[in-house]
């Protein structure tokens, strides 16, 4: 509390105080005594700290180079005097400082074996002391949108919605129809309500109360299951790629849970799928800009309502068939007691963008068609742009996880090629031998299968990520939680484990991130309680599609040749 004195020798009218919780107060020419409630950051002089550390981190640099500079000052001096550097070397060595200098190095010489031992013991121990201060971050726990009956769309809903909104022309109905048969998602993914209407509402209202749903949930449901208050949380991260109101969605999480005035509060927007790593990695930095222990919450989502295109054209249609409502929340720390607690170590990320190609520049835009309907595009580009990003996160991460065989491999492969120029095929390296589980950006069914055949993967592999877009559709940058709660739930995970995290993103983009299990976690999420007994239906399912489709492709292709 504090307490302020006010004291008026003489007023002529009445005068009105108002500030903090007093009421307004009416008086003259008399003492006043307004107390106010005043709430000061739990941890401003921290901070303070912090920036004057920051501050003299910042100019060590400047020291030494000045340091350095009159050093060099002085020795040019000395030599203009003595005319050579023989005659320098010389004075040195009459000083008492170069004679005892002198004395060390005969000194040195006669126990050379003593030296090289002490000088081995201290870069032990400085290696050791730099392993044990380094810095780590810690997923203490996260949680996703769980399925709810009440916001379920089957195929015919779906259909039945879009008929009722007579925006599609029927070319553009059956196109969907088509496209969603054929997707690999199925009747129990969810819209939201706005959608759920008859017919769908696609308004700001809507999208709003989408949002709520969604973040509160997740949110509430994390801090519950890790026992953490609102006001612990040091760093608030959210992203949300098509949605962003006024005030933001970050600043509607604050609101709703109350947290501290002086939270570090981020919104990241238009980043497309893969910018649930992208916030991972800013919440790391964030973290690490402390100076102290501290939690970061993550929470990634995508919004649909206002985003569901009601025109024509077929590249912006298939987001309508294959988008659907989900999130995910996620706890962070870098507190070395968190530890015993938490369930990953975050290992590596990996971000790659190819904004400065046209081409991938403009393989997912978001713009009008010609009827001024607002979409985004998926154009022809979108595969090998996706491939390419791949290809260049792959050789960014291999030399960080791939065993010494494959690296040895690649490595004999490319010299083979380049310098003595063998007609021989790239090697490509066995990613499935760095990693013990793959959670795939389950951007759609060709996405799925596409990534497991390059990376090799067996059915068994592949599953978590078959599994999220089947039972929850592309949920864009929470799909890669959705298949990490997938392998806790139904495969279970080791101590020691490493798990993959990959995504692609507008832009374009391909993040991926690497954690390492802390210890053997096999427990049920909500999230999949429903599906039990019905494990492997996604799998045959995507793969009954993909062989039908194959089978399509060669008649038609068989029927040109005729």
């Amino acid at each position: 509390f504090a307490s302020i004195h006010c004291t008026v020798d003489r007023i002529n009218s009445s005068t009105h105080i108002t500030g903090g919780t007093a009421p307004n107060t009416s008086f003259a020419g008399q003492d006043v005594v307004v107390k106010m409630t005043a709430e000061f950051p739990t941890r401003a002089f921290p901070d303070t700290v912090d920036a004057v550390l920051r501050g003299v981190k910042a100019s060590r640099p400047l020291l030494v180079g000045l340091a350095l500079g009159v050093a060099v000052k002085k020795v040019k001096a000395a030599y203009g005097q003595l005319g050579s550097w023989q005659a320098l070397w010389g004075m040195i060595r009459k000083s008492p400082i170069g004679a005892d200098a002198l004395k060390l190095a005969v000194f040195l010489r006669a126990n050379t074996g003593s030296l090289l031992v002490l000088v081995s013991t201290v870069a032990l121990l400085w290696l050791v002391l730099r392993w044990l201060r380094r810095e780590r971050t810690f997923l203490v726990d996260f949680e996703c949108f769980e399925c709810r009956e009440e916001n379920q769309v089957a195929y015919d809903v779906f259909e039945r919605r879009s008929r009722q909104k007579k925006c599609f022309s029927e070319e553009a109905m059956e196109f969907q129809v088509r496209m969603l048969n054929k997707s690999g998602v199925s009747d129990e993914t969810m819209f939201p309500n706005g959608l759920q209407r008859d017919p769908p509402e696609p308004t700001m209202a809507w999208a709003r109360e989408e949002a709520e749903m969604v973040l509160f949930s997740v949110v509430e449901n994390l801090l519950k299951k890790t026992g953490m208050s609102p006001r612990d949380i040091d760093v608030l991260v959210v992203n949300c790629s098509l949605f962003n109101p006024t005030p933001s969605l970050s600043a509607m999480i604050i609101n709703k849970f109350k947290m501290r005035t002086n939270i570090e509060s981020y919104n990241l927007g238009g980043m497309g799928c893969s910018a649930g790593v992208i916030s991972i990695g800013l919440a790391k930095r964030l973290l690490g800009s402390l100076n102290r222990g501290g939690y970061a919450l993550v929470v990634s989502t995508e919004n649909i309502t206002q985003n569901w295109y009601q025109g024509n054209e077929r590249s912006m249609l298939i987001p309508n068939t294959i988008f659907r409502m989900g999130g995910a929340a996620i706890l962070l720390s870098n507190k070395t007691s968190e530890a015993r607690r938490s369930l990953y170590e975050l290992e590596h990320i990996v971000r790659v963008h190819l904004g400065a190609q046209d081409d991938a520049f403009r393989c997912v835009y978001q713009h009008e068609d010609a009827e001024q309907k607002i979409g985004v595009e998926l154009n022809k580009d979108l595969v090998k742009v996706a491939a390419r990003a791949l290809e260049v996160n792959l050789t960014k991460m291999g030399p960080l996880v791939l065993p010494w065989g494959e690296k040895l491999a690649f490595a004999a492969n490319w010299i083979a090629r380049k310098m003595i120029h063998a007609k021989i095929q790239p090697y490509i390296p066995r990613f499935n031998k760095a990693f013990d589980h793959f959670c795939l950006h389950a951007g759609g069914r060709a996405v799925v299968t596409g990534l497991s055949r390059q990376l090799n993967l067996s059915e068994e592999k592949m599953a978590p990520s078959a599994n999220s877009l089947h039972w929850y559709g592309n949920t864009s940058s929470s799909t890669i939680w959705y298949s990490f709660s997938f392998i806790e739930s139904i495969q279970g995970v080791a101590k020691g484990d490493l798990t993959w995290q990959v995504a692609f993103g507008s832009g374009f983009k391909c993040n991926s991130a690497v954690w390492r299990a802390l210890r053997d976690i096999k427990r049920e999420h909500n999230t999949w309680k429903h599906i039990a007994g019905q494990e492997t239906r996604a799998v045959d399912t995507i793969l009954r599609i993909e062989e039908e489709s194959r089978v399509a492709r060669e008649q038609k292709l068989a029927a040109g040749k005729k």
